[in-house]
This record gives C-alpha cells, sequence and structure tokens, in this order.
C-alpha cells in the first residue's frame, strides 16, 4: 500500500525497473503525484492565466507530457513526428474549453507510458548513445530518460508557485 507521507524515493524500489532507473521512476511519479495535488480544484478559469508574466499552469501541464513523449521518442532512436511538432507548438494555447482533469490524465497516461519503457529496457541500453533534435546533439539513452524526469520536477516546482500565486488572488 502507498504511503502519501512518504515521497517515493523512501517507499523503496519499483518492480520491474532496473536499478539505475528508479531515481527516474521515483521522479516522474512523484511527479504525478504533486501535479494531482497542486491542481485537485484548481479553478478551470485560471488554468491559461500568468504569474507575472510567468507560464501558465496549463502549459505546465502541457509540457510535461509533451517533454516525456519527446524524451522517450529520442531514447527509442526514433525521430518526432508531426503530431509531436503540433503538440510542441500548443502546449501554452490558450483553450478555455480544456479541463484540468484532462491534463491530469494525459499527464498520467504518459507517466505509466515511460515507466513501462523503463521496465522494458536492459541496463546494458542505457548507455547507448542517442541523439536529440535536428542539430544531433550528443546524449544516452539514460540521460534522456533522467532528464525527463528531472525537468518534469522542476515544472513541478514552477506549477506549484504559480497555483499559489493564482489562487491567492482569486
Amino acid at each position: 500500500m502507498e504511503d502519501d507521507s512518504l515521497e517515493f524515493w523512501l517507499s523503496g524500489p519499483i518492480p520491474n525497473i532496473p536499478g539505475t532507473l528508479q531515481p527516474a521512476a521515483h521522479a516522474l511519479l512523484q511527479s504525478e503525484r504533486e501535479l494531482r495535488k497542486y491542481t485537485d480544484n484548481f479553478p478551470k478559469e485560471l488554468l491559461w492565466a500568468k504569474a507575472s508574466g510567468r507560464a501558465s499552469v496549463g502549459f505546465h501541464m502541457n509540457h510535461m507530457t509533451g517533454v516525456i513523449d519527446r524524451l522517450l521518442t529520442y531514447a527509442k532512436g526514433e525521430s518526432l513526428s508531426e503530431e509531436q511538432f503540433n503538440f510542441l507548438k500548443h502546449e501554452g494555447t490558450f483553450n478555455l474549453q480544456t479541463e484540468v482533469t484532462f491534463l491530469q490524465e494525459q499527464f498520467s497516461r504518459k507517466v505509466e507510458e515511460a515507466l513501462e519503457y523503463f521496465k522494458s529496457l536492459p541496463e546494458e541500453t542505457l548507455s547507448k548513445r542517442r541523439t536529440v533534435g535536428r542539430k544531433k546533439l550528443p546524449t544516452t539513452v539514460l540521460g534522456l530518460l533522467f532528464h525527463a524526469a528531472e525537468h518534469c520536477q522542476r515544472h513541478i516546482g514552477q506549477l506549484l508557485v504559480t497555483t499559489s500565486v493564482l489562487n491567492d488572488r482569486a
């Protein structure tokens, strides 16, 4: 049984995920938990509002989903699709029809996809070389997967501040 009072990294290993990827898996699960915590009951009307000119809550929620998706693609040695470029282009697009729960579920599905991918990877795959973007910047499978998790944690921190400021103003 999961203890919500503990951070995921203090809850032991996640079954079937290689040891090297445990920190990334813990960070993604922590991001998922915190995203729900900070956005449950968050007003839909404030989803695209900006605090002090910074990114909106809706942007952060979309961006984290997109980052995981894109970095998993690169980890698999593939190029981004037109659909992925389109998602990237519209991550911060104002849309009052978007529901907070939709963005929460979208992120949860992407975290689950990442964890399933982690489970499929033999440890020796993690050091394989990969490239990022049109410039083909060098990295490794491990670098991509760690960055996906770290990047989400960074945006969770920004999302927390933004939700707090916007809720205080409302």
